[in-house]
């Protein structure tokens, strides 16, 4: 089977499950229901719960998401082939990963925006929370690590990468600030931002930065120098609230994945 018709089956198969699939899982399996609040607005603090557009939203979680996929995909296919990679890639995320997805933000949703070992503990005890958040951090471990690694030896590789793909970070700062807090026209600042983001690269191009003097003066390697960097930006990150950096990164990140899949 050439690529054309596997693309076009795989788009067959998602526009299925989301028109016909995803309906059903909505409204007889867990009977969503647009009156009941959510915990963006229950417990708005402006920090970790923050009522958002749903554009924005949608990117946050779409980005989110994409994580371990090109890991798993990629493995499945070195290992056993094409096809049974294909079929996980399609059916898996249709049946699989979007309904755990799906699954595990609406539990928390009406459990008050707890995480899954928090909800864990409210039904099977204190040691089964303890232990599945011990799970949870070990795989979080392993997948950081090797996102970390990944992208530390691109940055090595091509140093023409490093200034695209930070200037997002200044950029998702300023976007989100204007969005929420001085109200600017969203589409006009997507707009507006994309190309700034787009710009970055012919600098990009024409100006590849290097940390390996940097790394030898510290007595490192320039691959160790920029995980511990992401390391650290992640920290700061993760400390920031949601709506100032996180959201619209991943939403501006996400726009990006459409147009190169497309």
């Amino acid at each position: 089977m050439d690529a054309i018709s596997l693309i076009l089956l795989a788009f067959s198969v998602y526009l299925l499950g989301y028109t016909l699939y995803s309906r059903y899982l909505a409204n007889r399996v867990f009977v969503l229901d647009d009156e009941r609040e959510t915990p963006a607005w229950r417990f708005r603090d402006g920090v970790d719960f923050v009522p958002t557009n749903k554009w924005v939203l949608l990117g946050h979680h779409f980005t989110s998401i994409t994580g371990a996929g090109p890991i798993v995909g990629t493995a499945v296919a070195v290992v056993w082939g094409w096809l049974p990679a294909f079929l996980w890639v399609v059916l898996g995320a249709v049946f699989v990963g979007a309904v755990h997805d799906f699954a595990a933000l609406i539990t928390s949703v009406r459990h008050r925006g707890l995480s899954i070992g928090s909800i864990l503990g409210e039904y099977i005890g204190e040691r089964g929370r303890v232990v599945f958040l011990l799970l949870i951090l070990a795989l979080a471990v392993l997948v950081n690590a090797v996102f970390a690694y990944v992208i530390a030896t691109l940055f090595v590789k091509f140093p023409t990468s490093v200034i695209p793909a930070w200037t997002i970070v200044p950029l998702a700062l300023v976007f989100g600030y204007l969005t929420y807090r001085l109200r600017v026209n969203f589409l006009l600042l997507t707009a507006v931002f994309l190309l700034a983001l787009y710009g970055s690269m012919l600098i990009g191009a024409k100006y590849p930065v290097d940390i390996s003097p940097v790394a030898t003066a510290l007595g490192t390697d320039p691959t160790l120098l920029w995980i511990i960097t992401l390391f650290t930006y992640t920290f700061f990150a993760s400390a920031l609230p949601v709506w100032l950096l996180l959201q619209p990164r991943d939403f501006l990140n996400g726009i990006q994945v459409i147009i190169l899949l497309v």
